[in-house]
């Protein structure tokens, strides 16, 4: 009997070693894939973050993908188990603040080195199959039930509502480890409250009307050949992440030769770069148009945003999504984060002078501009959403969830 017990025993411990090996080197790949995109991720710098090496590594995954999948379920099942867990609670307001705390106290055991951080899901669309369909599954049962935290959607009208919602929360809590890194790690609790507040209650002031302009951003192209392949590479590198759109897909979908892409562009680096930048460039495009008509801050705030929610629906030319900032060096991802906020520190200004005047609800601004970046960025996604129903009243619902916050039905009449 003592014998058997001892094997017993002996087994067990060995699957609890082989567990948390396998759980080591997934936190080590969930960090290499947050640096470099899932297809920059190789086996050797895996295996160098845990103390192995790349042998041991293919033991417990056979190949880069499977090992990539595996990371990206993890996170997947993180989430479901914290949406779970706000799903506890008795209204919709509670349910989000519940999960926005989660989300918190994850964040402060990962600056503490007592958790791993997770996998980032930019490149959940560029996996092979048939990872991606499962994948692809896990992330669409997310997106389910995090729209359930508004419970029950009694009309489609309320349904597309709550959707749109989800969709702002889920953004929101990618990039708030963006946000928090800003701040001092005891102001990150506050920082979490101000952007509840700004979900409970939203930009309105009581009376508040949404009635934006849509506003002209056409201009005069140096170089129109130049600006088709970066809204052709911009259109792609939001579907499929930074590694997986290659510069043959890039020059197949505006049937042109590779040749002619380094006839534009000197490098792919170089070609993410030049998107962003045009992506910039049309946000601050926008601000300054909305500036120059003039009106409330209020007024101009809500037609900038508008006007760019519906160049992300149109998909005419859309914004570069910030999912592809982990395929470049850090030196230039740190450039694009830092224009990034230059942007939103005027959305700032727009929100403070506003409340100054009272057209706007007093916020913390910093905060709310951040949000507000999050949801303009991420409307790329809802594009299809979109599509089932008129643009404007998209637009409109889509706008509602900062500007009247996550909580207000009036958008239903939009």
């Amino acid at each position: 009997m003592s014998g058997e017990g001892a094997t017993g025993e002996d087994a067990e411990a060995g699957t609890a070693r082989f567990r948390r090996k396998r759980d080591a080197i997934l936190a080590a790949a969930a960090e290499a894939i947050n640096e470099q995109s899932a297809k920059g991720m190789t086996f050797a710098d895996v295996a160098r973050r845990v103390g192995l090496n790349t042998t041991s590594v293919t033991y417990y995954f056979k190949r880069k993908d499977e090992l990539a999948a595996a990371a990206f379920e993890h996170t997947l099942d993180y989430l479901l188990r914290m949406l779970d867990t706000a799903a506890r609670e008795p209204t919709a307001a509670d349910r989000v603040r519940r999960y926005l705390q989660l989300n918190l106290e994850r964040l402060v055991r990962v600056r503490e080195e007592a958790e791993r951080p997770l996998a980032v899901l930019s490149d959940l669309r560029a996996t092979e199959e048939p990872a991606r369909t499962r994948l692809m599954a896990g992330w669409r049962e997310v997106f389910r039930r995090t729209r359930a935290l508004w419970g029950a959607a009694g009309t489609r009208a309320a349904k597309d509502l709550h959707g749109a919602r989800a969709h702002v929360l889920l953004e929101n809590t990618f990039w708030l480890p963006v946000v928090l890194a800003r701040y001092e790690p005891d102001q990150w609790t506050r920082v979490v409250d101000r952007l509840m507040d700004l979900f409970a209650h939203g930009l309105a002031v009581p009376g508040a009307r949404w009635t934006p302009e849509l506003l002209d951003l056409a201009h005069e192209e140096r170089e129109p050949g130049r600006a088709q392949f970066l809204i052709a590479a911009t259109r792609l590198i939001n579907t499929l992440g930074y590694r997986g759109a290659s510069v043959q897909r890039i020059a197949g979908e505006l049937n042109v030769t590779k040749g002619s892409f380094y006839h534009h562009l000197d490098a792919k680096d170089e070609l993410v770069i030049a998107c962003y930048r045009r992506s910039f460039d049309t946000i601050g495009d926008a601000q300054a148009a909305a500036d120059r008509a003039g009106g409330s801050h209020w007024q101009r705030l809500t037609s900038a945003v508008a006007t760019l929610l519906d160049v992300q629906f149109a998909e005419r030319a859309p914004l570069l999504r910030t999912t592809a900032l982990s395929g470049l060096p850090v030196d230039v991802r740190t450039a694009m984060v830092d224009r990034s906020n230059r942007i939103a520190r005027r959305y700032a200004g727009t929100m403070m002078d506003g409340a100054a005047e009272g057209s706007v609800r007093p916020v913390d601004a910093l905060i709310a501009a951040q949000a507000l970046m999050a949801l303009q960025n991420a409307a790329f996604d809802m594009r299809k959403w979109a599509a089932t129903m008129p643009r404007e009243r998209a637009i409109a619902m889509y706008g509602s969830c900062l500007f009247h916050g996550l909580f207000d039905d009036r958008a239903l009449g939009a």
